[in-house]
């Protein structure tokens, strides 16, 4: 279990890192597209690319992490990367945070590491294909509430010529990309889950093609959310939303249980 910790924090380090890197880089950027001349700006930029490298190390990092403990541990203990990436983001990229948003990063990180130290080894159980579609459903109905509560927010927006993202659009990005990423891990997991219970040794890089799906579309809109609002507040959201989605999908769709000793549940509990 340990090792599997020691992994994560390491892997959430580059995610980190790696994001402010690529918030500096965005600040001379147009907003992320499929166009090939913008692509070619991004390409270009050195501190988006040294940020983008990390982030990519920081994501196999946590792939061999989730090989080895149970997803429901590993996404709440990449949490403690929010400590990381305020003292990046107040220091290196002078964002400035008041009051509260200091008050709800230490909450946030003292509830990952609350869940973290509430895991315990589990044994793998069979999965329920039932349940990995309704969660499915359940991400599709979340992102279309989301999306058109982002757009709503985008025509205040431009009716009131306002030039800065409002928070709640940072939230929405954050969120996003959060639930991408948690669901990213899931399907990873899935995979060395069905490898353990005998089935092809093929379904391993088959679940991790789609788990780089589902990060890169949370990559896209985490850059958008970075381009213009606080990397700090994107990136918290984006844990927090990562954390909820690998915890819930964990133990819906991969059959992960409470911790049965008291202590460990009473942590994981007040963690969440």
């Amino acid at each position: 279990m340990w090792e599997s910790i020691c992994l994560t924090v390491a892997a959430t380090a580059g995610n980190n890192i790696g994001k402010v890197l690529q918030k500096k880089g965005t600040l001379i950027l147009p907003p992320l597209s499929f166009k090939l001349k913008v692509i070619r700006a991004y390409a270009s930029n050195k501190a988006w690319v040294v940020g983008f490298i990390m982030d990519i190390f920081g994501a196999m990092l946590m792939l061999r992490a989730l090989s080895l403990a149970p997803v429901s541990v590993i996404q709440p203990v990449s949490g403690c990367g929010l400590a990381i990436l305020s003292v990046f983001s107040h220091f290196y990229l002078k964002e400035i945070m008041n009051a509260v948003d200091w008050i709800g990063i230490i909450l946030a990180g003292i509830g990952t590491i609350g869940v973290g130290a509430g895991g315990e080894e589990q044994k793998s159980s069979s999965i329920s294909i039932f349940r990995i579609l309704w969660l499915a459903c359940g991400v599709a109905i979340l992102f279309v509430l989301l999306n058109g509560w982002l757009r709503i927010y985008r025509r205040h927006r431009r009716e009131q010529e306002l030039v800065q993202y409002e928070v709640i659009e940072e939230v929405i990005y954050g969120l996003e990309s959060g639930i991408l990423f948690g669901i990213s891990s899931v399907i990873s997991k899935i995979g060395f889950v069905l490898l353990e219970q005998g089935l092809s040794k093929l379904i391993v890089p088959v679940c991790i093609s789609m788990s780089i799906c589902c990060s890169a579309f949370g990559f896209v809109y985490q850059t958008r959310g970075l381009k213009h609002g606080r990397a700090i507040v994107v990136s918290t959201c984006a844990a927090v939303a990562s954390i909820v989605t690998g915890v819930l999908a964990g133990m819906l769709a991969l059959g992960e249980q409470l911790p049965s000793a008291p202590v460990a549940r009473f942590c994981l509990l007040l963690g969440w």
